[in-house]
């Protein structure tokens, strides 16, 4: 049977299941399942390559002693040691030293739960779950693309869909950005994982040629996700991509620290990210930031990420249009940005680009710390011609970018040039504006809708007509009633 075909067919198995209600659970319920087989399938290599290895997990809750046997325990016997066992002892795994991996299984099942309510179909659940051999090159590279998939179903599952950002937003970033082995690249919300797989898939393409070159590539990668779900995809999802060793991503919330206490020895080469948006911090976060002392997330995290860089350190990031128009507290980060680092580029995107989820317009901010801005460039992307807008069944693609990318002008940037999608503006009229960045673009020709009085004037005769016509409908009604 194919990975496809078993996927498919597990949730078709859950779907029956009375306690899994809607995408969120379902994925959930998916994501510790998966990890537990993966982990497994991981370790059994390991411990034939690696001398001395022992996997994080305790012997008995390995899913080879428990699950992979298909006549096994099942029904009342299955969710007992599921419910009364399994989850207990890895919620409650003792820590060793710190990069202890046994941390990575207890965070994954800090906040997990076991929706299935029925031992017979969980048991069936199971068996398919044994069909994927996750040492197997080609099983697992098929089951990456339906994890993918997988993910982006969260874009409709509620609140869900603030973890996911579209593959092709993040595959453009990353490229623009190019991460290179021994780089630190960080995500202080990093949802499930998509800007750190299209930065490995990125730099196995295009650098690592040896085992020390993705040692090194792994080592340089730092995460924190503050939910638990994302949390527990994201670290399957680094097992999914070859991470033996998931422990650089935290489940923690990366603003709970003041931001005076993050030092030099902390401060990364790249910051890729798409912060949570629309949102509020809990009461007494916004201490940590005395300077911008507010409650709203993107804002506290732009500020983390200008401190975070280092000298040269290069950053990309998903915001939303109230971060550029806003006042107060945003102009003064706005400043702080544009006095700190170089904020080259600003790509405009659609409102459609993050549909379902959020209908807002969104914006991807480029900057490199160590210099003051003194241009900005603004490139307007476009729905592609004969499409209204993205949308579920015609997402946003990485060929949509294109356009952008051969107008970019290469490492260096060089060559750019003002076009119906890209003007330029100096940092000193942004300043004149109040450091409002929300500029419209100036090559934008305004629809003409006609005349104004002459408009006037055929909406009144339309109206005239209609009241005509209705007043005729009135006495054919009349006359027809008469009779």
């Amino acid at each position: 049977m194919s990975v496809r075909t078993a996927v498919k067919s597990i949730q078709k198995i859950m779907r029956k299941d009375p306690g899994i209600d809607g995408d969120a659970q379902r994925i959930s319920q998916l994501g510790w399942m998966f990890f537990l087989k993966i982990i497994d399938d991981q370790d059994q290599e390991l411990e034939l390559t690696r001398a001395g290895y022992r996997s994080p997990i305790p012997g008995k809750f390995q899913w080879r002693n428990w699950a992979a046997n298909p006549e096994g325990i099942t029904g009342e016997a299955l969710l007992n040691f599921v419910n009364g066992s399994l989850f207990p002892a890895l919620k409650g795994l003792s820590l060793g030293k710190p990069g202890d991996r046994r941390r990575v299984a207890r965070e994954v099942f800090e906040d997990a739960y076991n929706y299935m309510k029925s031992g017979q179909l969980l048991r069936q659940v199971v068996n398919k779950i044994n069909e994927i051999d996750f040492n197997s090159l080609a099983d697992r590279q098929h089951f990456g693309e339906i994890y993918e998939q997988l993910l982006n179903d969260l874009q409709s599952a509620g609140n869900a869909g603030e973890f996911y950002t579209p593959r092709a937003v993040t595959a453009f970033m990353v490229d623009r950005i190019d991460p290179r082995p021994g780089e630190t690249l960080f995500d202080p919300a990093c949802g499930t994982g998509g800007f750190l797989t299209c930065a490995i898939r990125h730099m196995e393409k295009n650098y690592v040629r040896t085992p020390k070159q993705r040692e090194t590539m792994q080592g340089a990668l730092r995460a924190v996700e503050k939910k638990p779900l994302p949390h527990m995809l994201c670290v399957t999802n680094m097992l999914l991509h070859g991470v033996e060793d998931p422990t650089f991503l935290r489940h923690d919330n990366t603003l709970a620290r003041p931001l005076i206490s993050w030092g030099k020895d902390e401060r990364v080469d790249i910051v890729l990210t798409n912060p949570p948006f629309g949102g509020e911090e809990e009461d007494g976060i916004e201490n940590n930031f005395p300077t911008f002392r507010t409650k709203e997330t993107a804002d506290l995290f732009l500020a983390l990420i200008v401190r975070l860089l280092k000298q040269d350190g290069r950053a990309a990031v998903v915001l939303p249009d109230g971060t550029l128009f806003g006042e107060g507290v945003k102009t003064r980060l706005k400043e702080h940005l544009l006095e700190e680092c170089n904020l080259h580029t600003i790509v405009r995107l659609p409102n459609s680009v993050f549909k379902p989820y959020a209908s807002i317009g969104t914006n991807l901010l480029f900057f490199e710390k160590g210099a003051p801005t003194r241009d900005i460039w603004f490139y307007e992307h476009r729905v592609p011609e004969g499409q209204k807008a993205y949308s579920m069944t015609k997402p946003i693609r990485l060929e949509h970018f294109q356009g952008c990318v051969d107008w970019w002008g290469g490492k260096e940037r060089k060559g750019r040039e003002e076009t119906p999608q890209a003007w330029r503006v100096k940092a000193d009229e942004v300043k004149a504006r109040g450091y409002n960045l929300d500029i419209k673009n100036p090559h934008a020709v305004a629809d003409d809708h006609g005349d104004p009085a002459t408009l006037l004037a055929d909406l009144a005769a339309a109206e005239a007509e209609t009241v005509a016509l209705r007043d005729q409908l009135k006495a054919i009604l009349a006359e027809a009633l008469a009779r």
